[in-house]
């Protein structure tokens, strides 16, 4: 067939100038090559192999385009099928006259990290792909990527180096460098295997008749979820309390935990179901242009015509600065923003958006994002369920069956619903928004029948993540399209006792113990006259009935009627500290209390994960140990949630008892200078659990990435005075 690649159009070809290339490379094409023929083998589809090591030589003698397919470890679910794709690609960048490389990077699992070690790691790891993939490219000067996308920090880890790459190659007069991202599949959720749904119901029977009526709740809304990774956190909240009552034996809640986790995941693995860091990302990186729609959202591995189009696409985008990755990037940041808030998407990727912008070249912080998000009302678009048959995989299924066009179709009905969006910026397609959007086939949300998970008409005029001020700390960010209206309600404008851990592993501790309100009203750890204030505030309608009652009492009162609310406070667990892990377990323990999570928000200087319900607010700036406020609150604080209206504030608690709102707070870092250094002397012990060659210093705080202070510091550029369009008349001429 014809090769539609052009050859590289850079004054610069170290494989034309180097002959040490020319002599070392062949045989790694040659390899390549000859593996995807037979990982192929009868579907292989094509002429004769005629990738000889002089045709392999001519081809980097006359600068056709090297790409690097860059896939992922497969000791990750979203990975082990890469060996078939990587296959196909490169098969077909040799057929389309380019010369096909391949390279993985290492993809840490969240899922398999959780609550233990890795997790201080996580972050860390995506600065990592960006080091890993920026040398590669650069040591054997590959000219643009075809990436198998997987979960967790992989995928804007990629973005990250790529927009970057562009960038110095631009600066050094090469040509711009291009990619296109093919996502993993997405994995078909678990279900609970019949007999062992039975079991687990005569546990919450069981349960119900001896008066254990929080563990049935809290069991049966385990069951009604899919059964993912993430589900089965929830099952270990509620079968440890059932076994420390004795429904349970140990041996039973092990063999229990044991049966849902062999059914949870699909054999051909794939990104995980949920809306978490993953999907998000997944959706993100779409909305940044550089995903082909058909490769974008499906069940099973992509066929060779859904890598063909992905890749054939590359012709026109080669050679040309609109389609580099830190354009590409850039002139579609407030899409992927706009996509990313109304799709619910994860906590993470606040950072996420950040640090990719800055890796690309470009000044760019968390309150660029807040901008963005809040310069038009973004509403919920995105009906997502993972106890009504709504996750990703049924989005995917819908894809696939032409009742959706993925984020192509959250991108029109964003138009239908007055948000702006940036139409003529470039995409992976080699062509913009408005000419893939010109194809009005199977684009509407309406398709998808009588189980949408893309709207046509919001489920409300807000959603995504908001960034909240306050008196003790600078930022932090709040899902607030992980909250229902209700459970927003029942935290905004109210008052909240600070319960304080100084890390994660004492919140685990704690948030487990299933007498854990009872242990906090017997100590007294909430004064009596701060309990009325906050029942004033809280619950007004109750005051005059519970103002003269006895502290037991009126304890017990404030949790039965929703008027009690505890701020969890998780210090100790920001980049420098402990690497920013996600307290994704601690916030599963208390959704996974009936009681405590009518109760409780969780604020951390660590992170949060997509797949996090409720109020979770993190990312906290200064953390701890760079002696933000955090570092300095204590249990029986009294907390201000004004979640509305994007602030949380230190109360005065001597005029709160009076009615009075005193946000004041300077007085208490010097109040508690005491206790507050030992709690750093305990961060800093703590600290090197870490290994010291992983550990975020050096680094920009979570309002800026995370990212390391030299990117940080060469990241100058205005993007929207940067941005570069395609010329009108080609899109009025371009096809999809």
């Amino acid at each position: 067939m014809a090769k539609i690649y052009p050859s590289i159009e850079s004054i610069i070809n170290p494989y034309r100038d180097n002959v040490q290339g020319k002599a070392n490379e062949p045989i790694t094409v040659a390899g390549l090559l000859d593996r995807a023929k037979q990982i192929l083998g009868s579907t292989y589809n094509g002429p004769a192999p005629d990738w000889t090591l002089e045709e392999i030589y001519n081809r980097l003698e006359e600068n056709a385009p090297r790409i690097a397919i860059i896939g992922g470890s497969a000791d990750h679910p979203a990975h082990i099928m890469d060996f078939q794709t990587s296959a196909r690609a490169a098969i077909r960048i040799w057929q389309n006259g380019g010369v096909p490389f391949y390279f993985s990077t290492p993809v840490m699992c969240d899922g398999t990290a959780q609550s233990n070690q890795g997790m201080s790691y996580s972050l860390q790891s995506r600065n990592a792909v960006a080091q890993m993939v920026v040398s590669q490219l650069e040591s054997h000067s590959y000219h643009g990527a075809f990436v198998i996308q997987g979960c967790d920090k992989q995928p804007l880890g990629v973005v990250s180096a790529l927009a970057h790459m562009d960038r110095i190659r631009r600066e050094r007069g090469e040509a711009p460098f291009f990619a296109t991202f093919a996502p993993a599949h997405v994995l078909q959720g678990g279900t609970i295997p019949t007999e062992l749904f039975a079991e687990l119901e005569e546990v919450a029977c069981i349960a119900e008749n001896e008066g254990m009526e929080d563990i049935a709740y809290d069991l049966r809304d385990a069951m009604a979820y899919i059964l993912q990774c993430s589900s089965n956190t929830a099952f270990q909240g509620v079968l440890e309390r059932a076994k420390e009552r004795g429904l349970i034996s140990q041996a039973e809640h092990k063999d229990f935990e044991k049966r849902l986790a062999v059914a949870t995941c699909d054999e051909h693995g794939g990104v995980c179901a949920f809306n978490g860091t993953g999907n998000s990302s997944r959706h993100l990186v779409a909305g940044l242009g550089l995903v082909h729609p058909a490769v974008e959202l499906l069940t099973a591995p992509p066929s060779q015509e859904q890598i063909n189009q992905a890749l054939d696409s590359l012709a026109t985008m080669i050679n040309d600065p609109v389609y580099g990755v830190a354009n590409v990037m850039a002139a579609n940041i407030r899409n992927a923003i706009r996509i990313h808030s109304a799709s619910g998407g994860s906590t993470n990727l606040m950072m996420h958006m950040v640090a990719g912008m800055i890796y690309g070249g470009y000044k760019f912080s968390l309150w660029d994002v807040d901008r963005i998000h809040h310069e038009h009302p973004i509403p919920d678009l995105f009906n997502y369920s993972l106890t009504e048959g709504r996750d990703i995989f049924v989005l995917a299924m819908q894809c696939c069956d032409s009742k959706s066009r993925g984020m192509e179709t959250l991108f029109h009905e964003l138009l239908e619903n007055g948000v702006p969006m940036d139409v003529e910026a470039p995409t992976a397609t080699g062509t913009t928004w408005q000419q893939r959007l010109s194809d009005k086939a199977n684009l509407s949300a309406g398709l998808a029948g009588d189980n949408p998970i893309i709207l046509s008409t919001p489920r409300r005029p807000f959603s995504g993540v908001d960034v909240l001020t306050g008196n003790f700390f600078e930022s932090a960010v709040v899902k607030i399209s992980g909250m229902t209206t209700p459970q927003l309600n029942g935290f905004d404008e109210k008052a909240a006792f600070v319960l304080y851990y100084q890390n994660e592993d004492e919140a685990n501790s704690g948030l487990l113990n299933s007498d854990l309100l009872n242990e906090i009203r017997d100590a007294g750890s909430f004064a009596h006259d701060d309990l009325l204030a906050v029942l004033r505030q809280n619950a007004p309608q109750h005051y005059e009935t519970l103002k003269d009652a006895d502290y037991e009492t009126l304890f017990n009162e404030m949790v039965d009627k929703d008027a009690l609310k505890i701020a969890v406070v998780i210090a100790g667990q920001g980049p420098v500290a402990f690497g920013m892990p996600e307290m994704f377990t601690p916030m599963q323990h208390i959704n996974a209390n009936r009681k405590l999570k009518r109760l409780a928000t969780l604020i951390s200087d660590g992170r949060y994960s997509g797949v996090t319900y409720g109020a979770a607010i993190g990312h906290m700036t200064p953390e701890a140990k760079e002696g933000g406020g955090i570092l300095y609150l204590q249990t029986g604080d009294i907390l201000h949630l004004r979640l509305r209206s994007r602030q949380i504030q230190f109360i005065n608690k001597e005029a709160f008892r009076s009615g009075i709102f005193d946000y004041a707070f300077d007085r208490v870092k010097e109040e508690r200078k005491e206790i507050a250094e030992g709690r750093l002397a305990g961060i800093h012990k703590r600290q090197r659990l870490v290994a010291a060659s992983n550990r975020l210093v050096g680094h920009t705080d979570a309002a800026n990435g995370v990212v390391p202070l030299a990117v940080f510091e060469e990241a100058v550029l205005e993007y929207q005075a940067e941005i570069q369009l395609p010329d009108r008349a080609e899109q009025r001429g371009g096809q999809k």
